[in-house]
């Protein structure tokens, strides 16, 4: 999944949030004796997810529709696409706005700049600037944030194009998102729930 789903799947912990939105920029098995409790369970979190999606055979059926065209990429695409999935039908899963839901998000990320990895320093201001969790909901902010990642590969990753599939096959991918998106997130709220934490967003 992409930053807006991780963001949303932390449940009410703001700790857990950061460590679940800096899950992909931290290396290691030891968590626990980099940061703090809860930003540590935060990563844990963030590879649970991962590793969710990255069986589930519903996620499968979506990244093999991509396969051909985008190989070892697909995986990266499918997670945007279900994080603008998650933003259409935000309204159906959280009980704040969208919008709001992305300023409280930036606001506790800045709040916690001093324990953000380097790259994500290096990343937030675009990040606030361009509203990326807001405009997720839109294909021109979803063809943004392709293209950024294109131009950061360093092989030919045609993700640059990849809006057009959203949009061919976009009732098929809608369908596939919202019959696998309630498993993860039942997934993640059983996890928070075993680590002592309150999961529940609405």
């Amino acid at each position: 999944m992409n930053f807006l789903a991780h963001l949303y799947l932390s449940g009410n912990d703001p700790e857990i949030m950061v460590g679940n939105f800096i899950g992909d920029f931290v290396r290691g098995r030891n968590v626990h004796e980099q940061f703090q409790q809860n930003i540590a369970t935060g990563i844990e979190l963030h590879r649970e997810i991962d590793e969710f999606t990255d069986s589930h055979l519903v996620v499968l059926e979506s990244k093999k529709r991509l396969r051909l065209k985008y190989r070892h990429y697909a995986p990266v695409i499918v997670d945007v696409f279900y994080d603008h999935f998650l933003a259409i039908h935000w309204r159906s899963f959280h009980p704040l706005s969208l919008p709001d839901f992305a300023t409280y998000a930036y606001s506790e990320l800045e709040r916690h700049e001093a324990i953000l990895p380097e790259r994500v320093l290096h990343m937030m201001p675009y990040m606030i600037r361009g509203n990326w969790l807001v405009n997720y909901a839109k294909t021109e902010g979803i063809h943004r944030a392709l293209s950024g990642m294109s131009r950061r590969t360093p092989y030919e990753s045609k993700m640059d194009e990849a809006v057009h599939d959203l949009e061919k096959y976009f009732h098929e991918f809608e369908s596939e998102f919202l019959l696998f998106f309630p498993e993860l997130k039942q997934m993640s709220e059983s996890f928070i729930n075993s680590k002592g934490f309150m999961a529940r967003n609405q």
